[in-house]
């Protein structure tokens, strides 16, 4: 698998997992928990960015 799809790859994955720590803080009232869900969401999506980037630019 090429390294750009890898990349895509873990970052969806990323988001997802800070879509459901986002989620776990908001139900159970812990706004650090909310804030690292939001932080890995929006790593998640520079992640994925960076491998969409590679894969125009064929690396």
């Amino acid at each position: 698998m090429k390294n750009s799809t890898k990349d895509q790859a873990r970052g969806k994955f990323e988001k997802l997992k800070g879509s459901v720590k986002e989620a776990a803080g908001v139900v159970t009232g812990k706004p650090n928990l909310e804030a690292e869900g939001k932080d890995q969401k929006l790593s998640g999506k520079i992640q994925e960015k960076f491998g969409q980037v590679e894969k125009v630019l064929g690396k």
